[in-house]
């Protein structure tokens, strides 16, 4: 599978679109090697803040994507939520109407950097039942 990618940095209004397809073990590489500290302390300093450090991964294949967002807790330690678009079968109308397919996002917090890219790689190996489950709850 191939993806594209972007970047929402704390200090610029504008998302940063990275266009060109970068196979899974370049996502995997693009999220380690990714700033998250020092983005986070420019974030840290600034009285404007557009968005919290954030990669979002799409698989060009089927458009869904993952995305990584970094913020400090409470003890200043880094955790990670992990924000999962997909298409999803729902009810019309409480099901009187049927079903029909739309994307949703769900999101699920309080990852460590370990355990995100744990679910990174899931995803970029078309894993998808994996990261189901945590949006189950």
């Amino acid at each position: 599978m191939t993806f594209k990618y972007s970047i929402c940095h704390p200090n610029k209004e504008n998302i940063e679109y990275r266009n060109n397809p970068i196979s899974d073990e370049e996502v995997i590489r693009v999220a380690e090697k990714y700033s998250w500290i020092e983005q986070l302390n420019l974030l840290d300093s600034l009285e404007e803040i557009y968005y919290s450090p954030s990669l979002d991964f799409i698989c060009l294949e089927n458009n869904r994507s993952l995305c990584l967002t970094a913020v400090y807790d409470k003890e200043r330690k880094i955790e990670f939520s992990l924000w999962y678009s997909r298409p999803k079968k729902v009810k019309v109308l409480f099901g009187l109407l049927g079903e029909s397919e739309k994307t949703v996002v769900d999101d699920v917090w309080s990852f460590t950097f370990e355990n995100a890219l744990k679910y990174l790689e899931h995803f970029v190996k078309g894993r998808y039942p994996v990261i189901e489950e945590l949006y189950k709850n």
